[in-house]
């Protein structure tokens, strides 16, 4: 019985490389001297992809708790980054939006990652790196659309 499982398969290989992704940008933003945890990087990078997201909202599309998230919203509040505002359509609600100073801390991230893709996309045809692209973000898209009917199902089952 052959119970070996190939590690270069796609999945191995997807996994491997965020992971060495992710701690390369951890290490440089550590020694960027930004003033901000990778993970408070992570998070102002997430409240700029939709600015004025609910916490939770943006808690989801990090795959972290809430209070994680919070925790990283305080921080980046008292760093003047960020801003809690009133939810009109939930008064229990905020939504967190940019500041102005977030603008600067956001192009030195901004930096900070592009030379990590450089590092990683060494020796890479330019047009290879638009492919590679494209594939991820159709690999992105496949993957959400079919995690979509298993959260209804979840939703519309009785509960037990």
């Amino acid at each position: 019985m052959n119970s070996r499982i190939d590690t270069d398969s796609l999945a191995f290989l997807l996994a491997d490389c965020a992971r060495l992704m992710r701690t390369a940008f951890e290490r440089r933003i550590l020694v960027a001297g930004l003033g901000l945890t990778a993970g408070e990087a992570r998070t102002l990078i997430q409240v700029a992809a939709v600015n004025g997201s609910r916490q939770l909202d943006i808690a989801t599309r990090m795959g972290l708790e809430p209070m994680t998230v919070s925790a990283f919203l305080d921080k980046l509040q008292a760093r003047g980054l960020i801003e809690r505002q009133p939810d009109p359509l939930d008064r229990r609600a905020k939504r967190i939006v940019l500041s102005e100073a977030a603008d600067a801390k956001l192009k030195q991230i901004g930096c900070e990652i592009r030379a990590v893709e450089r590092d990683a996309t060494q020796g890479f045809e330019h047009n290879l790196q638009d492919e590679l692209r494209h594939a991820l973000c159709t690999f992105r898209r496949n993957l959400q659309n079919a995690e979509q009917p298993a959260e209804l199902e979840r939703e519309l089952r009785p509960a037990e």
